[in-house]
This record gives structure tokens, sequence and C-alpha cells, in this order.
């Protein structure tokens, strides 16, 4: 089964729970597949949370049977390393510094790394060694935010 369907299977499931449905990614690996959805939250996620969106997820892909081989289910936060999936991830993160791998190689590399310009319907915009780079959405492999660690730190000090 591919990832869209799994998506639009899991999406509404998770949505109904009242959880963010941030995405999915599914390795299908003959030793050892597994399916890893991120969820949210506006008052974060915590295990019991991830264990009732376990549970139900669980419950409908035994119904569904979507994938055919055994797999691992798990699923988390997004965490500070957040996994961005769709255009409208990578707006609400313009000005964070994204790390991206991209399936094929664009101007002669697959990895960048760089500030979120913006995002528009197909095409991402980030900010590479001091040039604007456009990537095809449909071209990346897998997009995490990079986290200022210093930034969250300071936050954490008190007077």
């Amino acid at each position: 089964m591919s990832v869209q369907k799994l998506n639009d299977l899991l999406q509404p499931l998770v949505e109904d729970l009242g959880y963010e449905f941030v995405g999915l990614e599914y390795s299908n690996n003959p030793k050892n597949s597994v399916l890893r959805i991120y969820i949210d939250h506006d008052n974060g996620v915590g295990i019991d949370d991830c264990e009732t969106v376990s549970r139900e997820t669980a419950a409908l892909l035994d119904v569904k049977d979507p994938i055919r081989s055994q797999y691992n289910l798990e699923v988390s936060s997004p965490g500070l390393d957040r996994p961005l999936f769709t255009a409208a991830h990578y707006q609400q993160f313009v000005g964070e510094i994204a790390q991206i791998t991209l399936f094929a190689p664009q101007d002669g590399r697959r990895k960048f790394s760089g500030p979120i310009l913006g995002a528009e319907d197909s095409n991402i915009r980030i900010e590479q060694d001091g040039n604007e780079v456009t990537l095809d959405l449909s071209n990346v492999v897998k997009a995490r935010l990079v986290p200022d660690y210093e930034k969250i730190l300071a936050g954490h000090k008190t007077k």
C-alpha cells in the first residue's frame, strides 16, 4: 500500500481522536518494517496520547489490513526535529532551518540545509549557501527541522 493511501486511511481517524495528524513514514524492510505516525496537540503529546492513537490505529489496520506483511507500529510526537511532509508544514516554519534529502539530485546534490523561505503548492524555497533554491516537494524523501538548542535552552533558564 502506498504512503498516500495510508495517509488517507489514518488521517481522519487521528483527527477524529482530537489530534493533529502530522504525517507518517513507512519503511518496508523485509526483516523489520515500521509504520511511524506523528501526532501533535495544542497541549503537547504524552505517552497516554500515543497509546490512545496506537490502540485505535492498530484496530483500524487490523480490520482494513492495508499492509500484508509484518510491521511495527509506532506513534510519536513530532519532537524538536519535527518532520516536514506538506507545503503547509514548510510555510508554517518559514525562517526555521530545515535539512532536506531528495530522491534525485538537483544541481548535483541530494542534501540541502538552510532557512525555509516559503512554500507554494508543490515547491519549497530554502536558502542554501546564501542562494535561494527551489525544490520540488515530490522529490523530497525526508525533511526535518533543525532544532536551535541554544534558543531552547535559553528559554528554560531561570532568573
